[in-house]
């Protein structure tokens, strides 16, 4: 797991290493094992006064898809000092238009013992049309219980930070050495 102060540096190089008109603001710099999640800002396109949801949801869309090829060098570029740097490849995305989208990113295979009564559940998930797989069944799982579970989790992520911080705090682990006969 990773803490407080190990998030907030990570958010602080990149605010420090992106370039400056890359985002309008750095919005969300999310981290876990095996990836680095950079979301910004990006301007909302100019549309007339008036314009519908369509376009309006469309002129988002162009607006992303040019944002994305049009800064695909520099953020490849910030990716390889990020991922060299910190031992986790980076994702990126974008907020613009009161949504969010992401880029390509890690889908990270998660291996897990089931019994029946839990296998049924995904399988109901699937025979009802939630999820077209076992895998695509527990990732909606995980998303439900995140969803109702925020203040849970964010209590216990927490708490695990206290602990690594006592840890941190304690004697050190290696052990000593111990004598020599000619000592």
């Amino acid at each position: 797991m990773i803490t407080s102060d190990q998030r907030e540096k990570m958010r602080g190089w990149f605010a420090g290493r992106l370039p400056e008109d890359l985002f309008e603001e750095l919005t969300d710099v999310t981290v876990d094992r095996e990836e680095i999640t950079v979301i910004g800002r990006i301007p909302e396109p100019r549309l007339a006064e008036g314009a519908s949801a369509a376009e309006r949801g469309a002129a988002v869309e162009g607006r992303i898809q040019e944002f994305r090829e049009r800064t695909r060098q520099t953020r490849i570029e910030v990716a390889r000092e990020a991922e060299h740097r910190f031992g986790r490849k980076v994702s990126w995305g974008v907020e613009c238009g009161g949504g969010r989208a992401l880029f390509t990113h890690v889908a990270a295979p998660v291996m897990t013992r089931l019994r029946q009564p839990e296998r049924q559940v995904l399988d109901t998930l699937i025979a009802g049309g939630v999820a077209r797989s076992r895998s695509d069944a527990l990732a909606w799982c995980v998303r439900l219980v995140q969803r109702h579970t925020d203040d849970w989790l964010t209590d216990l992520r927490e708490s695990l930070e206290n602990v690594h911080r006592v840890r941190a705090q304690g004697p050190d682990t290696e052990p000593e050495e111990a004598p020599t006969d000619g000592d």
